[in-house]
């Protein structure tokens, strides 16, 4: 699969940051202004801080703007509410239902870690607004110079 997928490996990845943005952003919208299923909270609480860092948050990894700083708040957001509201009812995350909040936390950290890399708005303000090389390319390169 990877000969056949990796040249879309960007998009995929672009994908995903799309979706994942999308769902946290869900959240905080869920939080903030009591959409999707839920009230709304007290917006100068804990989990009003919490739904204005998921909704900004994951709008702007969702537009791929700041995006590396954006996620690497959100993951830290993730793993606090995963050790503040979710660890004291138990210790695996299939028991104390944590399982998101630690998924999003590795997500995020990874897309921390990469960046936007393609169909982001920082690849309009980086001064190498082309996206990076696929695998193959970066080996030539490598190999090359």
């Amino acid at each position: 699969m990877e000969r056949f997928l990796g040249a879309y490996s960007h998009y995929a990845y672009a994908t995903m940051r799309v979706v994942l943005g999308f769902l946290f952003a869900c959240h905080g919208a869920q939080k903030l202004f009591g959409v999707l299923g839920r009230n709304s909270v007290d917006w100068f609480s804990r989990s009003g801080l919490a739904g204005a860092i998921e909704l900004v948050g994951g709008t702007l990894i969702m537009l791929g703007l700041l995006t590396s700083y954006a996620a690497f708040l959100a993951s830290g957001l993730m793993a606090v509410a995963y050790f503040l509201v979710h660890a004291p009812q138990g210790f695996w995350p299939i028991q104390n239902r944590g399982e998101l909040a630690v998924l999003y936390c590795f997500m995020f950290l990874y897309i921390a870690a990469r960046g936007s890399v393609a169909c982001g708005l920082d690849q309009l303000f980086s001064r190498n607004p082309s996206p990076a090389p696929s695998g193959e390319q970066a080996d030539k390169q490598g190999t090359a110079g």
